[in-house]
């Protein structure tokens, strides 16, 4: 399903930047039943928004037709906690809190929770408990970000 999901990424970003919005991610799931692509804006986007872009990426797919049966299309932006999984999406989330598990234990550990400090194309850094963990792309199982509740004034009452 990656090759698909290369060629959806193939027809859909050109699309997705002559409307002035990136492409974040781009995922088949459930065996080719679903169809996941996720777009960011420089700002909230509204759903009347994402229901235009639905609209002309499913007829770029429905055009190519790379799918052999039946599938859902769901467009959606990336929301609080996204998944991290290409380079840029982890150049884009430098200083962000985040989880990261690993294939092998790297500091004994094969969960990383704390902020990503560096990202390059071959790997990133993860300052845990500052520990920084240098963690190489090819070891990564799954990456997403993590938002974290700041704590304020309970409403109605004074700072």
């Amino acid at each position: 399903m990656a090759d698909v999901a290369e060629q959806i990424w193939g027809l859909v970003g050109p699309y997705v930047a002559a409307e002035g919005i990136e492409l974040d991610d781009v995922e088949v799931l459930g065996g080719g039943k679903l169809l996941r692509v996720v777009v960011e804006g420089d700002g909230p986007l509204e759903l009347d928004r994402i229901a235009d872009l639905s609209r002309g990426i499913a007829r770029l797919i429905e055009e190519d037709d790379p799918f052999p049966g039946a599938y859902t299309l769901e467009v959606t932006s990336p929301g609080l906690e996204r998944k991290l999984r290409r380079p840029a999406q982890f150049h884009k989330a430098v200083g962000s809190d985040v989880h990261i598990k690993t294939f092998k234990k790297i500091s004994d550990e094969k969960h990383h929770r704390g902020q990503l400090t560096e990202a390059d194309d071959d790997g990133i850094v993860v300052t845990v408990d500052g520990d920084e963990r240098r963690i190489e792309m090819a070891d990564i199982t799954s990456a997403r970000t993590v938002f974290v509740w700041e704590k304020g004034a309970k409403p109605g009452k004074k700072a």
